[in-house]
């Protein structure tokens, strides 16, 4: 399967997902601004006017490539929460899953997270509205585990945004030459952020 199939399923023709995927290279290697629609649409093996038959910039490519890895982000951590296990449990998936695409992902995940100053505002509210939801997600999960006694942290809000920062900046240093995987990074990461709740560490990985 090409990888712009795997990233994006759900986007369509192919040729749409081509044009993601070599934006996402253009833009993790020479940044927005360094990157011209020519640059990426060769980089597809398309003309330069061949970009705008499927997205009418390069601004609103990027928007699509951001909405898209939130989305799928988010649809992963709904499916952990849903499943109604016990907060500490409950935090160490979505911590683990959180760090581990962000790994594996992490091409993707630098353009997502440490590109969205270029949006302009009708597509960062888009964007920044998903990245409310899944912050929702981990304060629920921490204040859970507040009210059950499994958690100890002084304000919800802000332990939840260190926790979530932590996992970003994963995308920012990563790369095929660590030798961590990223499951196995994941899971250390799940580590801290339980310590960094009070809750005891599971090092023994019962909760994943």
């Amino acid at each position: 399967m090409p990888l712009s199939d795997e990233l994006w399923p759900e986007v369509q023709p192919a040729a749409a997902r081509r044009l993601m995927l070599a934006g996402v290279q253009a833009f993790a290697e020479r940044g927005y601004h360094g990157t011209t629609t020519r640059d990426i649409a060769g980089a597809a093996g398309m003309s330069p006017a061949g970009l705008y038959v499927y997205f009418p910039s390069k601004l609103a490519l990027l928007a699509e490539i951001s909405r898209s890895g939130h989305e799928q982000m988010l649809a992963t951590l709904e499916k952990i929460v849903a499943e109604g296990r016990p907060p500490t449990a409950t935090l160490t998936r979505l911590m683990t899953d959180f760090v581990s695409w962000h790994a594996r992902r992490h091409t993707v995940a630098r353009v997502v997270q440490y590109e969205l100053h270029v949006l302009g505002d009708p597509e960062y509210q888009v964007v920044a509205a998903l990245r409310q939801q899944i912050e929702q997600l981990f304060r629920r999960t921490i204040s859970a585990g507040v009210t059950t006694g499994e958690f100890t942290v002084p304000e919800v809000r802000t332990t939840a945004r260190s926790v979530l920062s932590l996992g970003i900046d994963v995308a920012r240093w990563y790369g095929d030459h660590i030798r961590t995987g990223p499951t196995a990074l994941g899971r250390q990461y799940a580590q801290l952020a339980l310590r960094m709740v009070g809750a005891a560490a599971d090092p023994v990985g019962e909760h994943l």
